[in-house]
């Protein structure tokens, strides 16, 4: 079945007619600016999802308090001191 896919893959790249076109050095870099900015915002996209859980595990592990705890222990503070 795969094979067979492959052969007419082939014999409809090898039969296909030649475009001529022309693409000008601004549509070359243009392309290559929109493809490198996909993989950027990507990239990105993923950095932001898995940051904050790797920064909590990484702070727990170094024994670091938490900004939520951090919150908490200074507004104790601050009532006690009143």
């Amino acid at each position: 079945m795969f094979n067979r896919i492959i052969i007419v893959l082939f014999g409809v790249l090898a039969l296909s007619a030649p475009a001529f076109g022309y693409i000008g050095p601004g549509m070359g870099a243009g392309a290559i600016g929109v493809v490198v900015a996909l993989v950027g915002s990507v990239f990105l996209a993923l950095f932001s999802i898995f940051y904050y859980p790797i920064k909590r595990r990484y702070k727990k592990w170094r024994g670091e308090p938490e900004a939520e705890e951090e919150a908490g222990a200074e507004a104790e503070e601050e009532s006690s001191a009143r």
